[in-house]
């Protein structure tokens, strides 16, 4: 978390480093891939009664993780990328109940008491030893960082998406109780379908990612595609020139639907 000041000399939003993973698993019948979601409550400050992907803001534990793994990659992995990829799976954990980036004995009863122990100690590292797993970043893949910077709110959260895949759709979800008041799977094309029924609120960058990987008929080609396109900070920009103010990102980060008319984007 960093608290940036500007040239000024008045303070900036408060800058919160942040991440996110979208679970894949597989849908029978050949059908498109199904992400699970989750609907934060409405009480939170950010992104309330909104319908996200799982993830959370990176802790300072996160970061002391981070620094162990990348001294041991040999330069493989910097210490930031490794503490956002530890909170995405240290939050999926605590949010869903799933382990995902993770090796060694999993079933789904040392899931639970994983899950349990971390509400506890708030932190990975004492769940990892415990349960004597390892890290397996390999299972993470980076998709996209999102930061919307904006002067007008207290806090901007910098974003960075990950894509990781359960296969099987053969497993168990249960909401934190916290957090969140829903969890469902659904596919891309369908949870923005749902959005233009009303049945689902999105912000503009979980609708924007929604568009993207609902160009995808598996993980496998969501992953191919992520890797092919270096994720790049995406802050989005408001446009006049059309006479109509928009709001655009960039054009050549993969994203299908790259502008959205301003009165009419949902933010959080």
């Amino acid at each position: 978390m960093s608290n940036d000041t500007q040239s000024s000399g008045a303070a900036g939003p408060e800058e919160i480093p942040a991440a996110t993973i979208v679970i894949f698993r597989d849908c029978p019948e050949g059908r498109d891939p199904q992400m699970l979601m989750t609907v934060r409550s409405r009480n939170l400050t950010f992104a309330g009664g909104m319908a996200v992907f799982p993830g959370g803001r990176v802790d300072p534990a996160d970061f002391e993780l981070g620094e162990t793994v990348a001294s041991r990659s040999g330069g493989a992995i910097t210490t930031d990328e490794a503490a956002h990829q530890i909170a995405a799976i240290r939050e999926t954990l605590e949010e869903t109940g799933l382990v995902l980036g993770l090796t060694g004995a999993i079933d789904a009863t040392r899931a639970r008491e994983a899950r349990a122990m971390l509400t506890k100690t708030e932190a990975l590292a004492p769940v990892l030893d415990a349960f004597d797993w390892s890290l397996d970043l390999s299972q993470i893949t980076p998709f996209a960082r999102w930061f919307p910077k904006n002067e007008d709110i207290p806090r901007v959260y910098d974003t960075r998406f990950y894509l990781a895949n359960l296969g099987t759709g053969a497993v168990d979800v249960s909401i934190d109780h916290a957090e969140n008041t829903h969890l469902f799977w659904t596919s891309a094309r369908n949870a923005l379908e749902a959005a233009e029924r009303g049945e689902i609120k999105l912000i503009f960058p979980t609708r924007r990612n929604l568009e993207r990987l609902a160009l995808f008929a598996s993980f496998d080609e969501a992953r191919a595609q992520a890797e092919a396109i270096p994720v790049r900070t995406i802050t989005p920009q408001i446009d006049t020139s059309s006479g109509k103010p928009m709001l655009t990102i960039l054009r050549d980060a993969g994203y299908p639907v790259t502008e959205e008319q301003l009165d009419r984007v949902a933010r959080g």
